[in-house]
């Protein structure tokens, strides 16, 4: 039996993820953790009935089974927990990621902002005490099944790591016409059923910007050595050259939790109801070059990955703070690299940052852009 906790079970990936400990009678449910969405949380709770709950001020409704509440850092740390998911959006997965990983705790990773903002921190972390951080994202899962079992494994000899982008729900939409986009539209992805922040992202492609960010942490290659490709068909979800010329690449469905159960049943394979794909009918696969003139936002991220220090916490933030106004309508799809790239062209770096420095830039972006608290996750 593997016992689970979930960080943001009420999300988008923590209800997959409970799709997945639903299937498999030998996982467990030890922790949930939700924000806002306390209806859910209950109901999640009297479904899976775990010993520990955690939600905001600890204000749930009446649960109807017995729970102790905790904190997220001392759920993730819980003694009893084999693998802790962090499913939350924003630097609220921070302190129970590194929680977690002090812990010695096997750490499933949806969080793309964790490593974002702090990467070498959490990295130094997980080396440090013992912990594993496991992938969920579907492009670095994929990058960790095709050097799994490779010689020098985990960081066997590799020319390139290829993430692949779909395009997001603009990538046909000629480049004058996005100003006048909407919310409603950034949200109907081609191939991904994703939360409303990561959705968007992937429309600008600041995910992917993100991700390149996040492989650097996760595998430990350079920036030098990870590519972003576009793939529209989002079956094949990144590829590895290693030294020898050879490229080897994870094809599945887009179906989160694909993902989702690999790093839950790791090092195992088990059974999952989801059809593979059929290249009997598929017609094809394409792979083309990314338009950089509509997706202004990858380089950014790129720029402040190369810039290093605190300008990645300041482009998390910012691009939270921006995402955020564009859903609730307060500004056009374009301001969102505008309102990023003008927090990062006034923000004053500190290098080699401590994780209350980090902190205090991701603080600092948010109020010079006029948000004074961080939107909680589900």
């Amino acid at each position: 039996m593997k016992r689970v906790v979930i960080l943001g079970s009420t999300g988008s990936i923590g209800r997959q993820t409970l799709e997945v400990v639903r299937a498999h009678d030998a996982l467990q449910v030890l922790g949930l953790a939700a924000g806002a969405n306390l209806p859910l949380l209950a109901e999640q709770v009297r479904e899976f009935r775990p010993a520990v709950v955690s939600c905001k001020n600890n204000a749930c409704p009446d649960l109807g089974v017995p729970v102790r509440y905790c904190s997220l850092e001392e759920m993730a740390a819980l003694p009893e927990a084999d693998l802790v998911v962090v499913a939350t959006v924003g630097k609220v997965g921070l302190a129970p990621t590194l929680s977690a990983l002090r812990a010695g705790k096997s750490v499933a990773l949806a969080n793309k902002e964790v490593l974002v903002m702090a990467g070498a921190l959490v990295a130094e972390a997980a080396q440090r005490y013992g912990g594993a951080l496991l992938p969920v994202d579907s492009e670095h899962s994929a990058i960790w099944q095709c050097l799994v079992g490779e010689p020098g494994s985990p960081r066997p000899s590799v020319r390139r790591l290829i993430l692949t982008a779909s395009g997001g729900a603009f990538r046909d939409t000629p480049v004058e016409e996005l100003a006048a986009v909407t919310p409603a539209q950034a949200l109907r992805h081609p191939t991904w059923r994703m939360g409303p922040k990561v959705t968007v992202d992937s429309a600008t492609l600041m995910n992917k910007g993100f991700e390149v960010i996040e492989a650097r942490w996760l595998f430990g290659y350079p920036l030098e050595q990870i590519e972003v490709i576009m793939h529209r068909e989002s079956i094949v979800h990144s590829l590895v050259e290693f030294a020898d010329g050879i490229i080897k690449a994870q094809l599945g469905q887009p179906d989160m939790r694909l993902p989702i159960q690999y790093a839950l049943t790791y090092p195992e394979r088990w059974p999952s109801p989801i059809a593979s794909p059929d290249f009997a009918t598929s017609s094809c696969l394409t792979f083309e070059p990314l338009d950089e003139r509509r997706y202004p936002c990858l380089a950014l991220a790129l720029e402040a990955a190369r810039a290093g220090g605190t300008y990645p916490a300041v482009l998390s933030a910012a691009d939270e703070v921006a995402v955020s106004r564009f859903l609730a309508g307060g500004m056009a799809f374009p301001e969102i690299h505008h309102q990023v790239a003008e927090a990062l062209a006034r923000h004053q770096p500190v290098y080699n940052p401590s994780v209350e420095a980090v902190l205090e830039a991701d603080r600092w972006t948010r109020e010079s852009l006029g948000q004074r608290s961080p939107r909680e996750a589900d």
